[in-house]
């Protein structure tokens, strides 16, 4: 896919597009802020990824000019810790999904790809695999439609695997994952974690799959017929 980046941090924006092209594809950097609905104009996009805080433009306003002119255009924001109260404003303004700082790379440009392939229209930051959904912002896990109850770590373990729904998270992510909730990861503990996770969510099409020696990945039936 083609991005437009619209961020003013080198360190962020060398890591977004250095990831972004390794897999293959193509990246269109604008380092202030300025002129992105001319740049849209000439030289359109699969899908943009916004920062916030610009040297010389309002992101707001800037997500506020896409979303008149480019109504379906997928939009990823990525904003600090300190403006996460403008959520509902960033939804409401037209953000399809959003990243606090610091992010991980790999969930970033699983977010990305899962905008771009759903239907056009608004979106949010719920994750779906099959049946199985989880909402980030409400704290939710369903599975078709009927609410599952989760604890802490459960529910970050769970987020962990379906930001990344079909590929491999490694054991150390996910220990490093559950240390940051709790007090301290083990491989055991984590074991534990994946054998309660796997029983709540028993009748899903989704399933939490042990990959032997690297790690764990959510995956459905269909994937795994795929």
């Amino acid at each position: 896919m083609k991005v437009l980046l619209v961020e003013d941090n080198n360190d962020v924006g060398e890591a977004v597009e250095r990831r972004l092209i390794a897999a293959g594809h193509i990246v269109t950097w604008n380092r202030d802020g300025q002129h992105v609905d001319d740049a849209l104009e000439h030289d359109p996009v699969d899908a943009v990824i916004l920062d916030l805080t610009l040297p010389a433009a309002d992101g707001m306003t800037i997500l506020r000019q896409i979303r008149r002119r480019w109504r379906d255009l997928p939009v990823l924001v990525i904003t600090a810790k300190a403006e996460i109260d403008d959520k509902v404003s960033l939804l409401d303004l037209g953000a399809d999904d959003y990243l606090v700082k610091p992010f991980d790379m790999r969930e970033m440009e699983a977010r990305l790809r899962a905008l771009v392939r759903r239907p056009t229209g608004h979106f949010t930051s719920v994750l779906q695999s099959g049946d199985l959904a989880l909402d980030p912002d409400g704290r939710i896990v369903t599975v078709a439609g009927r609410v599952i109850d989760l604890g802490r770590r459960e529910f970050g373990l769970l987020e962990a695997l379906m930001a990344q729904a079909g590929r491999v998270v490694s054991r150390e992510r996910l220990m490093s994952r559950l240390s940051d909730l709790e007090d301290g990861g083990s491989e055991n503990a984590l074991e534990l974690l994946v054998s309660r996770l796997r029983r709540k969510i028993a009748g899903s099409a989704a399933e939490v799959v042990t990959v032997r020696g690297v790690g764990y990945l959510v995956r459905t039936m269909q994937d795994a017929q795929d």
